[in-house]
């Protein structure tokens, strides 16, 4: 995510779940405790937190990267974003781009032994399509199969366009032919669970029988969760022995300092100080640009934002490079439209909204409301505890104050369960969005948060010009037409100001030098799998 793939505060958020549900994940005490004192030198160790909603820890309703130490799919990224094979040893594609026949690794299996089967993936797709679940993702990444959104809608009972040949062989057929297809099946929904272990309780998840990597084998909740290396993972045993989270242990950069912890992420307000040559620990300090586009959304079926003119006047009423500079340290990329650098379709020609007060407050009297007084109340919706109000959203609402004259209320939800509640509608005209790539394609930006049909588009932006433009980039064939549609669709996105574009992030890591093997990836994967200690 999806998603995902969130404006400051959210991508903040997003990152903390992300820490926890990618570099180590979620299971109550799943089976024996490991010695800490005894294995630290053999484990990664980390920082954490844990979140209290459950789905987030279920690969098929989880909103992040889901937990890749644990579950997997049939394909994947390896670090540098190549797709690879994963459950699926080799897979065949049909002349007309249709029919996906996945053969199955023979040597796939749970952590408790059984063998991954043909009906073990038909039983998770449908699982993650059952209205029961209401997952807001099963559509997004599951969408193209044939039959899954009459499956999603209640309509019938079993996935129709997935059939198990037997019990190593899947054939997949797709709505049309589609060249971002495979890079979906990366995302967790996808990925497979075991019916008797997802069966066995409501907290199933905190002993989770897996296809993964490592298995979870203890989670001391708000203390430590433990992971160990799949001595029968079927790509081989990782290097690394463990994998430990503290949790709640303290401050990352601290525990950092005091060998307490092996990597750990910097904020932007610590960055200068590690990128300053002179600093001690300046060259374990690694660096990168995520494939992230943080941005704040306009519900368009609200007023006042269900005019253009006031979106377009709110965008450019943000001083983005100010709001850079001073919130954020100068750490950031300025972001003027959806896709974000390296990403295939990142147009440097794209015409944005650029600040211009004048022209903001000129917008705004030209709209149909004419004014700021006949405005009717906004509330900005955020992720946050009490009455705080972080120093990204005050940046903005300040900006906006100033130089349109309107008053905003900013209210803040329980973050664990802020993503549950955007995507319920219960927030308000505005509120904090953004987005990091699943998989390296413009459709994944601009298809999956803006097209009228998208579940992803939580301000229930709606345009039929652009929807058909998606439409036809979908199953576009030709490399070079495609992203021109891609950058097209963007054009027209950025001109209607649905979203306040804001940034593309830069991220800053800490890492041990005995901590070999690690690469920098714009895309949440198990690097833990590549990676080995040596000399800790």
């Amino acid at each position: 995510m999806k998603q995902r793939h969130k404006t400051f505060t959210f991508i903040l958020f997003a990152l903390l779940l992300l820490l926890v549900i990618s570099g180590a994940s979620d299971a109550n005490k799943a089976s024996a405790s490991v010695d800490i004192q005894g294995s630290l030198e053999q484990a990664l160790v980390l920082a954490g937190g844990e979140s209290t909603n459950p789905r987030e820890y279920d690969p098929a309703t989880t909103h992040g990267s889901g937990n890749k130490l644990i579950y997997s799919g049939l394909v994947a990224f390896d670090p540098y974003l190549n797709l690879t094979p994963d459950l699926a040893e080799t897979w065949d594609i049909s002349s007309d781009g249709r029919i996906y026949t996945f053969h199955l690794r023979e040597n796939a299996k749970f952590h408790d032994g059984r063998a991954v089967t043909s009906q073990d993936i038909i039983y998770s797709w449908e699982r993650a399509l059952s209205p029961a679940l209401r997952s807001d993702t099963a559509l997004t990444y599951l969408g193209e199969i044939v039959g899954a959104r009459e499956m999603a809608l209640g309509q019938v009972d079993h996935l129709s366009g997935v059939e198990a040949l037997d019990e190593h062989t899947l054939q997949v057929t797709i709505d049309a032919a589609k060249p971002y297809f495979l890079l979906k099946l990366t995302y967790p929904t996808s990925f497979v669970v075991d019916k008797a272990n997802v069966e066995s309780g409501e907290e199933w998840y905190r002993a989770p029988n897996g296809t993964g990597p490592f298995t979870l084998t203890e989670w001391r909740r708000f203390e430590q969760i433990t992971y160990k290396a799949n001595s029968e993972f079927y790509l081989g045993k990782p290097s690394i022995p463990y994998v430990i989270v503290q949790l709640y242990s303290g401050v990352g950069i601290r525990l950092y300092e005091a060998g307490d912890i092996d990597m750990t992420g910097v904020s932007y307000y610590s960055a200068e100080r590690f990128l300053d040559p002179t600093e001690p620990l300046h060259d374990e300090l690694l660096t990168g640009v995520n494939l992230c586009t943080g941005y704040v959304v306009f519900d368009t079926t609200k007023p006042p934002f269900d005019d253009a003119k006031v979106r377009q006047a709110f965008s450019m009423a943000f001083d983005r490079q100010k709001y850079i500079n001073v919130v954020l340290r100068g750490r950031s990329l300025p972001a003027i439209g959806i896709f974000p650098p390296g990403l295939p379709g990142f147009n440097i020609g794209l015409r944005g909204i650029t600040y211009d007060p004048e022209g903001a407050r000129q917008l705004l009297a030209d709209s149909k409301y004419g004014s700021a007084d006949n405005l009717p109340p906004i509330i900005y919706t955020d992720a946050g505890i009490g009455s705080y109000i972080g120093a990204d959203v005050a940046a903005i609402v300040q900006m906006w104050q100033q130089v349109l004259g309107v008053e905003i209320t900013v209210e803040n939800l329980e973050p664990n369960f802020y993503i549950d509640q955007i995507y319920a509608g219960q927030h308000g005209q505005i509120f904090g969005g953004g987005w990091c790539a699943d998989y390296p394609d413009p459709e994944n930006f601009a298809d999956v948060l803006f097209h009228s049909g998208s579940a992803q588009n939580n301000g229930g932006y709606s345009n039929p010009e652009l929807d058909a433009l998606l439409e036809f980039a979908r199953v576009e064939q030709d490399v070079t037409t495609r992203i021109e549609m891609y950058q097209q669709a963007e054009q027209i996105i950025v001109n209607e100001a649905p979203v306040l574009f804001t940034t593309h992030s830069l991220s800053y890591q800490l890492v041990k030098p005995y901590v070999k093997g690690y690469v920098f990836t714009p895309i949440d994967m198990p690097i833990e799998r590549y990676m080995w200690l040596e000399g800790k």
